[in-house]
């Protein structure tokens, strides 16, 4: 998995998961034609100015050179600092399996990145996944407002991230499977690795006992850690190199 800056080129890949993602999440509260004026309204022939807005952020993510999932963000105001994630889309196909979570990490960082001090996601009232993923992610429900698509008027939930002790962690974990057992990735914090990062993985929800490491380039936790701090994913190669003075690279 890689995820990056989106570009001009990547307009038509946009569309198409934008247009999975919604139908799939929205066709309960929306009929066919109001997806349709949002899809156009949203990602319509003024997509590339959308994506090049010194105001905005627009984030995907790439499976084998295919892209399927976005983030598209704004910076709110110039003296309130505000990051403000309007899109999280991930294609149907693709949920599931922590995709959504490394986005929402790449998100954040990159909108701190950008000088904004708070974090905000807006959800469409109808969309209940939606509002329980950022629910579980540290964000609360804070605000609604009302956005135009067409002719309809609908509400929009604005959920702010919850503040926290200064040096918490930002962990962002996710549960998976392994054997049987339950284990926890920690996307929010990751270790460069020569193709992705490698994430911190727990034994425990309070990510008080560590497990190991998940590989983020084909999410396998079979991998080992030496003396030096390498790490060999046994699946994909991917690989960290030493993290101490080590003679052999000399």
């Amino acid at each position: 998995m890689n995820v990056r800056e989106a570009t001009a080129d990547d307009s038509q890949q946009i569309r198409s998961v934008a247009r999975d993602s919604v139908t799939d999440s929205y066709s309960h509260f929306l009929n066919e034609k109001a997806i349709e004026t949002a899809l156009e309204q949203w990602y319509g022939e003024d997509i590339d100015e959308r994506l090049t807005d010194e105001n905005a952020l627009f984030l995907v993510v790439e499976d084998d050179d295919e892209i399927v999932a976005f983030s598209q963000s704004e910076l709110v105001g110039d003296t309130e600092g505000v990051g403000r994630i309007l899109w999280l889309h991930v294609e149907p196909s693709q949920r599931g399996s922590g995709i959504g979570t490394r986005l929402l990490v790449r998100t954040r960082k990159g909108l701190l990145e950008a000088g904004c001090d708070q974090i905000q996601a807006a959800v469409l009232a109808g969309n209940e996944v939606g509002s329980e993923f950022y629910a579980g992610h540290g964000f609360t429900r804070a605000a609604e407002r009302e956005i135009d698509i067409g002719d309809d008027t609908l509400t929009e939930h604005v959920y702010v991230e919850s503040e926290r002790e200064t040096g918490d962690d930002w962990r962002a974990l996710e549960e998976v499977m392994e054997n049987g057992d339950t284990l926890y990735v920690s996307y929010g914090e990751p270790v460069r690795g020569s193709v992705a990062p490698f994430y911190t993985t727990y034994l425990n929800a309070d990510a008080s006992r560590r497990y190991g490491w998940f590989c983020g380039n084909c999410n396998s936790l079979d991998n080992a850690m030496d003396a030096m701090g390498r790490i060999v994913c046994n699946e994909c190669d991917n690989k960290r190199k030493a993290t101490r003075w080590d003679a052999a690279y000399l």
